[in-house]
C-alpha cells in the first residue's frame, strides 16, 4: 500500500549537500563514522514520524507519498524545500562594544546566540562584527537518500512512535508504555524510568504536547491525550537508590577537592 500524508511511518536517510557530496545528517551510525559526523551517545536508526506533519523537510514529506514500505529513493531537494533560500536581512552588523559588555572575544567562525537564534560570525572589520543568521544550509540543494523502513498500521504503536520522536530520553522502553485507547480517549502511563530521567535538553510539557497533536490530528475519533504519572513502591525504592548513588558521588568528589 502506497504511503499517504497522514501516515505513521519509519525511515531511514542519509543527508548530502550536493553541491559538495559531504554528509551532513543520517540515520546510519556506520555512515556518521565514515562521514566524520558521529555523536557519542545518540541513537541511531530509522527515525518514526508521520508524513506531512513537519516533522520533515518539506521536500523529504513529499517525496515519501506514494512510496511502499520497503522502497529505496533518491530525492533531490531545492533550498525552498530544505532549509530555505538565504536572507540578507539576516546578516547583522553588532559593535564590538556590544560583545565587550558580554565579556566576550569575537573569532571569525564562533557561534553565538541571541534571542533563542544562533549565528555565526563570518568577519570582524572596524569595530564591527558580522554576524550570520542564516541556517547553515539555507541556500544550499540537498540529496537524500531515503528508505521507507516501515509504515505503522496499528494505533497503539503509533502513539509510541510519537512519544519515541518527541520524548528523547535515552533510557526509556518503549515496551514499557501502557497505551489505553478507548472512547476517543488516550491514555499514556510511561515508561517508569521517564519520571526520573535527567533532561536538560528538552522541555517535558512542550514534549508531550507535540505528542498529544500529533495523535489527534492522525489517528482518527481522538479527541484527548491523558498522561498519566504512576508512583508504585519499587519505583520509590529505585528512585532512592538512584539519589543514594548520586549523593555518593557528590561526597567522593568533595573529597577528591579536599585532597
Amino acid at each position: 500500500m502506497a504511503v499517504k500524508e497522514g501516515d505513521f511511518v519509519k525511515i531511514g536517510y542519509t543527508a548530502k549537500i550536493q553541491e559538495t557530496g559531504d554528509v551532513f545528517d543520517t540515520t546510519d551510525e556506520t555512515a556518521a563514522k565514515e562521514a566524520g559526523i558521529h555523536v557519542e551517545n545518540k541513537s541511531y536508526g530509522p527515525i518514526p514520524i508521520v508524513v506531512n506533519g513537519g516533522h520533515v523537510l518539506k521536500g523529504l514529506d513529499e517525496a515519501l507519498v506514494g512510496m511502499e514500505e520497503g522502497e529505496e529513493k533518491t530525492v533531490e531537494i531545492a533550498p525552498e524545500n530544505g532549509f530555505g533560500m538565504r536572507d540578507p536581512k539576516l546578516m547583522q552588523l553588532i559593535p564590538m562594544s556590544e560583545f565587550r559588555k558580554q565579556g566576550m572575544k569575537p573569532e571569525v567562525g564562533m557561534a553565538i546566540s541571541s534571542e533563542g537564534t544562533t549565528g555565526i560570525i563570518r568577519s570582524i572589520s572596524g569595530g564591527r562584527v558580522t554576524v550570520d543568521f542564516n541556517h547553515e544550509l539555507a541556500g544550499k540543494n540537498l540529496v537524500y537518500d531515503i528508505k521507507v523502513e516501515d509504515v505503522i498500521e496499528d494505533d497503539v504503536e503509533k502513539v509510541k512512535s510519537m512519544i519515541e520522536l518527541h520524548y528523547k530520553a535515552p533510557n526509556l522502553d518503549s515496551d514499557k508504555h501502557d497505551i489505553q485507547i478507548e472512547d476517543g480517549v488516550v491514555r499514556i502511563a510511561m515508561d517508569e524510568m521517564a519520571k526520573f530521567d535527567k533532561q536538560p535538553y528538552m522541555d517535558v510539557t512542550f514534549a508531550r504536547f507535540r505528542i498529544s497533536r500529533d495523535i489527534w490530528e492522525n489517528i482518527e475519533n481522538i479527541e484527548k491525550v491523558e498522561f498519566v504519572d504512576v508512583f508504585e513502591k519499587k519505583v520509590e525504592e529505585a528512585a532512592e537508590e538512584v539519589v543514594a548513588e548520586e549523593v555518593a558521588e557528590e561526597v567522593l568528589t568533595d573529597e577528591d577537592k579536599k585532597e
